[in-house]
């Protein structure tokens, strides 16, 4: 077990549901919706059940389910405006951003937001976005040695004048960002998310993010990558937090949770998945370790495509809230849940799970670890 840093409580977010289909790719009715008011209602809805963070999924056109999909930045844009706590997170691909661009994209969304704008760089694994609009598809470690030079610009643009900055990818001469980000002890910096499961989404972690963003894992998963993460942070004189993605089956009986879990495989829509799992086959496949995003997932775990159910979170509030304490302690700062009825059950989680997890973490503090 991980005990280097343990937060002090365990931070939430949510899957904003802004592409169609949910969560899981299964016929397993869902109740939520693609739509802004919705979203509207459920930010608000989350940011008053104890949600600090919300995570706009990047999707450019119809695949697996998710038939359609509103833009991620402009959609956190609307979303930020429309709370007063949340922080909302744009995931964003390199290769169809310019860094610079989206630096001044995120500096105006700063300053409009009072500080709630952050970004999750995410290297793609869905080749037909980029080559339908004529953009290069990269193999994989190309495309996290992308990424890394995209968090690097980034970061120096919000935080530096006269930026030149000459890499393989992208190459910035004598810019000079106004305004930038507030950047004060109240509001830092626009936070960098870094997504991913292979060594070079850890590397980009622990180099270049302020988070790193792994897909499900169990705890042995979850413990051997922040292992590796905190290596390269150490390795470079940083830290950096950990997200964990788990999809939350949260009901009064743990044989409630247990088949509504059962109903979700059962009623998988199979061509979805089978098509799916052969588009990202080649994301951990095709990494010089065979680790990465996917690499072990079985088709049950693909029905919730971010592998949320191997996270477990499946349960009573009291066997759910325990486990979300025990990833804690071993260094998981934040749980990024996906749930089947959005509104209704985040409301459930803030109303029967949240007060068990905080009241555990206060006993943890009066009886630390070890005692």
């Amino acid at each position: 077990m991980s005990t280097e840093r343990i937060a002090d409580q365990t931070t939430f977010a949510y899957w904003v549901p802004n592409v169609s289909g949910g969560l899981v790719t299964s016929d397993i009715e869902q109740r939520t919706s693609w739509d802004y008011e919705y979203n509207v209602e459920l930010a608000r809805t989350a940011e008053n059940n104890g949600f600090e963070y919300a995570l706009s999924q990047v999707r450019y056109e119809a695949s697996y389910g998710a038939e359609f999909q509103h833009e991620s930045t402009s959609f956190s844009l609307a979303l930020l405006l429309a709370t007063e706590r949340l922080k909302v997170i744009a995931a964003v691909h390199p290769g169809l951003w310019q860094p610079a661009v989206l630096a001044k994209l995120g500096a105006t969304a700063d300053q409009l937001s009072g500080g709630r704008f952050a970004v999750n760089v995410v290297s793609g694994w869905f080749k037909d976005e980029f080559t339908h609009m004529g953009e290069p598809w990269l193999e994989h470690d190309e495309r996290y040695r992308r990424s890394a030079e995209f968090l690097q610009v980034l970061r120096k643009i919000w935080t530096e004048d006269d930026v030149d900055f000459r890499g393989d990818f992208y190459r910035i001469h004598d810019f000079t960002l106004k305004p930038k980000p507030a950047n004060t002890p109240e509001r830092p910096n626009p936070e960098l998310f870094q997504g991913g499961n292979s060594t070079a989404a850890i590397a980009n972690g622990g180099r270049y993010a302020d988070w790193y963003f792994s897909n499900g894992k169990d705890y042995d998963g979850i413990t051997a990558q922040i292992d590796e993460l905190r290596e390269v942070a150490r390795a470079h004189d940083r830290e950096v937090k950990v997200g964990l993605n788990g999809f939350i089956i949260a009901r009064d009986t743990e044989k409630e949770a247990r088949d509504t879990l059962r109903e979700i495989v059962e009623k998988a829509n199979k061509p979805a998945v089978e098509g799916f799992r052969s588009a990202v086959r080649q994301a951990g496949s095709s990494t010089g370790d065979k680790k990465g995003m996917w690499a072990d997932s079985t088709f049950e775990d693909l029905v919730q495509y971010n592998d949320g159910f191997k996270t477990q979170l499946v349960g009573t509030p009291e066997q759910i809230a325990h486990r979300i304490v025990e990833y804690r302690r071993r260094g998981v700062d934040l749980i990024l849940a996906g749930f089947l009825h959005f509104q209704e059950e985040v409301e459930y989680f803030g109303r029967n799970v949240l007060p068990i997890v905080r009241e555990l973490e206060a006993q943890q503090v009066r009886e630390p670890i070890g005692v």
